[in-house]
């Protein structure tokens, strides 16, 4: 397998850009915040402590708290990955002790900070959450063709194709054929390394999917044979033959058509959209079979992206915005649609 260096630039709904400028030209131009599905209840066995880091990877943050509480790092629980270069604000939890309160005044960890601090009955578990809240700046701006408004007003309405972000596959891409390489030769790698090269091979396969869709303008409406997600759950129905009442629930954002995350047991769609889906899963069908034969199971994901609750300014050379998403998805393909944008420090 070759030709994933770099990786391709999928095609954008609305074309190419011609505005363009510069993120996280500082972190804190980069605003992360987590949207809870629950709340601690003020008593338990846990503490679950309400974050704010600058610059911090996640899963560090994880380390260096099971460090200064005396625990095992497994006993350090969050709902999410933030990204390392911003400022973002998200729960953790560690095991309540004796020793705690006294650990936690006397906390220096680097980059961050506690907010807030509650009890509760259980551990942070992972996808505890409801989305996340972005706010960016875009330094530099410049709107040469004067079509972001326009722009921003059709995201606003349609949304955008919920492609995963640079941030899945590595520097440059290169965790694709790193994956495919090393699990093709069954290379002893570590679990965590593992299951990173394992979600590159889905999401790549997933985003040429998508980005065939992009091209024959099919992304954001059902087609027959289509497997449609319902909007914030991840109830999956087959529809077999779009109708009215189909339409409009797409159109309405009720609904969505979905793409594949390749592996076993998977149903896969009919029709129209599954000679599509079958037609680009076969051209990479090396990559399917490593899938299957490391027994992932197979799963879906929407194919539309809506941003809730888009905002934006312009202030003379800088573009701010801000919105919601759900978990699992990526700001910077939001921004993609809009402008095309150069990452200082990243």
């Amino acid at each position: 397998m070759t030709g994933l260096d770099p990786l391709p630039d999928w095609p954008r709904y609305l074309g190419m850009p011609t505005a363009s400028g510069v993120i996280r030209s500082h972190l804190e131009d980069f605003y992360v915040e987590e949207i809870s599905r629950i709340q601690p209840l003020g008593e338990g066995s846990h503490r679950w402590l309400w974050v704010e880091k600058t610059g911090a990877n996640t899963d560090w943050v994880a380390g260096q708290l099971a460090r200064s509480a005396k625990c095992a790092r497994r006993d350090v629980g969050y709902a999410g990955l933030k990204d390392r270069h911003a400022v973002t604000r998200q729960w953790f939890s560690v095991p309540e002790s004796h020793s705690l309160e006294a650990a936690l005044e006397h906390l220096d960890i680097e980059g961050v900070s506690i907010l807030a601090s509650s009890r509760h009955t259980r551990k942070l578990k992972r996808g505890t959450l409801n989305g996340n809240r972005f706010s960016l700046r875009i330094r530099q701006f410049e709107d040469r063709g004067k079509q972001v408004e326009r722009r921003l007003e059709q995201v606003c309405q349609k949304g955008v194709p919920n492609y995963f972000g640079p941030q899945r596959f590595g520097h440059r891409g290169l965790n694709v054929q790193k994956a495919f390489e090393s699990l093709g030769k069954q290379a002893r790698l570590s679990r965590n390394r593992k299951g990173i090269y394992l979600s590159a091979l889905r999401s790549f396969l997933f985003n040429q999917v998508l980005a065939i869709r992009v091209q024959r303008e099919n992304w954001n409406i059902i087609i027959n044979g289509d497997l449609v997600m319902l909007d914030g759950s991840h109830s999956i129905f087959s529809c077999e033959i779009v109708d009215r009442d189909i339409e409009e629930r797409c159109m309405r954002l009720d609904i969505h058509p979905t793409g594949p995350l390749p592996g076993i047991d998977g149903a896969g769609p009919q029709k129209d959209a599954g000679s599509l889906e079958y037609q680009v899963l076969d051209e990479w069908a090396a990559m399917t079979d490593l899938l299957v034969g490391q027994g992932v199971k197979a799963s879906r994901r929407a194919l539309r992206l809506y941003p809730a609750e888009l905002r934006w300014s312009v202030q003379g050379s800088e573009l701010e915005i801000s919105f919601v998403l759900p978990p699992g998805t990526y700001a910077t393909v939001v921004l993609r649609e809009i402008l095309t944008f150069d990452t200082v420090g990243y």
